[in-house]
C-alpha cells in the first residue's frame, strides 16, 4: 500500500504545495483545512482526500484523523503546517489575539499530535514534521508573539523527539523564512493594520518597517521549495531534527547558532537600535 500523509493548513501556501508534491510522488494525502471548499483543486488529484480540520476545534481534529485512517487504512506521517503570524508592537496586542496566536501555532499542533499518537504508537512508527520558522530560531521586533509561539513549538518538538524515539516515532522541524507566493505576509499585514501604535513607538516602528522591507526583498524561495524540504524531512530515513528551508534566513540562523551571545546581541542591536 502507498504511504499516507496528513497535512494541516493545506488550502494555501506550504500546505497546498506539500499536498500536491506528496500526491505527485505517489502518496495518499489527507489534505485538511478549515474550509474544505478551498481544496476543490486538490480534491481532483489522485489519492487526495480533502477533509475539514480546524486546529482550534478538537472534535474536527479527531474526526479528520479517523476519516483519513478509514479511507487509507493508516497514517504514516503528519505535517503540522497550519499557522499564522501576528505583526506589531506587543503592547498594542489584545489578550484575545495573543490567545489565538498560541491556540493555532502551539496548542493546535499539540492537539493534532495527541490525536495521531495512539495510532503511531500502535504501529511503532510514524513521522511528525512541524513547520516552524526562522522566527523560531532568532527573535525580531514587531513579531514578538509569533516569535514566542514558534520558540514554544521548537522547544516542544525537540523535547517530544526524545520521548517518541522510544516508540519508534520521529519528530522533525522545518524552518522556512520568507517566500514569494503565500498569503502569510498579507494576513500579518492585515493584522498589523488593525492594531494601534502606542505613543512613543512611531520612530521605532518606521525604522523597523524599513528593515523588514529589506528582508522581504531578499525572499527568493517559493512554497514549492519549502514543500521539497518537507518531503525530504519525511522521507530521508534519518532522525535529523532541524531543516532550514530557505536561503534568506541562513545568515541569521548561522549568527544565532554559531557566534557568541555577546557578538550576536551586538549585531542585532545595531540593526534595530538599543
Amino acid at each position: 500500500m502507498n504511504p499516507t500523509v496528513l497535512i494541516t493548513g493545506a488550502s494555501t501556501g506550504f500546505g497546498r504545495a506539500t499536498a500536491t508534491l506528496f500526491a505527485a510522488r505517489g502518496w495518499n494525502v489527507v489534505a485538511t483545512m478549515r474550509d474544505p471548499g478551498a481544496g476543490a483543486a486538490l480534491a481532483t488529484l489522485p489519492n487526495v482526500l480533502v477533509v475539514r480540520l480546524d486546529v482550534q476545534d478538537r472534535a474536527s481534529i479527531d474526526a479528520a484523523v479517523a476519516t483519513g485512517i478509514e479511507r487509507f487504512g493508516a497514517i504514516d506521517a503528519v505535517v503540522n503546517n497550519a499557522g499564522f503570524g501576528l505583526f506589531g508592537i506587543f503592547e498594542a496586542a489584545s489578550r484575545e489575539k495573543i490567545q489565538e496566536q498560541f491556540d493555532v501555532n502551539v496548542f493546535g499542533v499539540m492537539d493534532v499530535t495527541r490525536a495521531v499518537l495512539p495510532h503511531f504508537r500502535a504501529r511503532r512508527r510514524g513521522t511528525f514534521v512541524n513547520v516552524s520558522s526562522g522566527a523560531g530560531v532568532f527573535g525580531l521586533p514587531m513579531i514578538s508573539l509569533y516569535n514566542a509561539s514558534k520558540f514554544a513549538l521548537e522547544g516542544f518538538s525537540e523535547s517530544l523527539s526524545y520521548e517518541l524515539a522510544s516508540q519508534g516515532i520521529v519528530v522533525k522541524i522545518v524552518e522556512p523564512g520568507g517566500v514569494l507566493d503565500t498569503g502569510f505576509s498579507a494576513r500579518s499585514t492585515d493584522e498589523f493594520g488593525q492594531a494601534t501604535i502606542p505613543e512613543g513607538y512611531e520612530t521605532f516602528v518606521a525604522n523597523a518597517a524599513k528593515i523588514f522591507e529589506g528582508l522581504r526583498a531578499n525572499r527568493l524561495a517559493t512554497s514549492d521549495d519549502v514543500a521539497g524540504v518537507i518531503y525530504e524531512a519525511v522521507t530521508d530515513g534519518t532522525n535529523r531534527l532541524r531543516y532550514v528551508a530557505t536561503e534568506d534566513i541562513k545568515p541569521l540562523v548561522k549568527a544565532r547558532r554559531e557566534t557568541s551571545e555577546d557578538e550576536y546581541m551586538a549585531f542585532m542591536r545595531r540593526q534595530f537600535g538599543g
